[in-house]
């Protein structure tokens, strides 16, 4: 699928742009079940398993800055990671044996939808090895009013920054003060509907608030090699802390996208650093930020 200047481009940068990642029809269906998602919104008064409410949200108004694991509220979320141009981007870019780590649907609400403060995926949840990727597919027309990614080329080369607040707890985003953070080399990621995002694990990266008048509608799937394996202490480890070992194997085998789960993790000399101690507030990463008191790189 990817021509070799677009794999060496991802290596060198983190990040990639990859038009028509799944069919009109493919596209047409994801957006009709996520506006059937946001309608059933509209009797949620707080923020739970499934939506992660915004400010002002009501009946009349329902306004989200996430659905949570859209893989799991609707299955065809995830058959169209297993069977569209998104797989074998996955496959080119990962290998064949591979897993998704998470997935939720930013639904960023307009006229001034929550900014997502700039950070490092790393930093919630380090694993044995850095073979991870998060892929943004746009459910409709991005452009530079809704809030679009942005990330800086070439930081998944870099140290994993501090995301911790003065008070040493983890706050999910970095400190814009930090002399280590460059938002001058910043690029700003746009498409149109069914083009998608690609940034490495350890890429920095960001996005301001909505300024527009419609929503921006973005699939974001967190995958990795299928070796990798979470380390103690971060996110993806802690939710299974208390599962049996035959629980957590057939959850991680559940989570297999193409290929075979490995049993066998490959340990790399990677640069870790735990996301602890945690925030009040761990339900999203809107949540850690605000409860952590994270500071803002968009205000003005």
């Amino acid at each position: 699928m990817l021509t070799n200047e677009q794999t060496a481009f991802y290596r060198d940068n983190g990040y990639l742009m990859v038009e028509d990642a799944v069919t009109s029809d493919q596209l047409n269906r994801l957006r009709e079940i996520t506006h059937g998602l946001i309608e059933k919104s509209r009797d949620v008064s707080e923020s739970d398993d499934v939506y992660d409410l915004d400010e002002g949200h009501g009946p009349e108004n329902p306004r989200l800055t996430r659905i949570k694991l859209p893989h799991e509220q609707d299955p065809y979320f995830w058959d169209v990671l297993k069977s569209s141009r998104m797989t074998d981007v996955l496959t080119d870019l990962l290998g064949p044996d591979t897993a998704i780590q998470t997935s939720k649907l930013n639904t960023k609400a307009p006229g001034g939808g929550a900014a997502v403060e700039w950070h490092q995926d790393w930093a919630f949840y380090p694993h044995t090895n850095d073979d991870m990727l998060a892929f943004g597919l746009m459910l409709e027309d991005v452009d530079l009013e809704n809030g679009p990614l942005q990330v800086i080329p070439g930081s998944h080369k870099g140290p994993v920054l501090s995301h911790h607040n003065a008070k040493g707890v983890f706050c999910g985003a970095v400190d814009p003060d930090d002399p280590k953070f460059e938002l001058e080399k910043a690029v700003t990621l746009t498409g149109r509907a069914g083009s998608m995002t690609v940034h490495h694990a350890r890429t920095l990266h960001g996005s301001a608030p909505n300024m527009s008048d419609r929503n921006r509608m973005i699939v974001f799937y967190e995958c990795r090699a299928a070796d990798a394996w979470p380390l103690l202490g971060g996110g993806a480890y802690m939710k299974f802390a208390q599962a049996s070992q035959d629980e957590l194997w057939r959850h991680a085998q559940s989570c297999v996208i193409t290929g075979e789960l490995s049993h066998v993790p490959r340990c790399e000399a990677v640069p870790v650093s735990l996301p602890l101690p945690p925030a009040p507030d761990t339900g999203s990463i809107f949540k850690t930020q605000k409860s952590g008191d994270a500071k803002s790189a968009f205000a003005a």
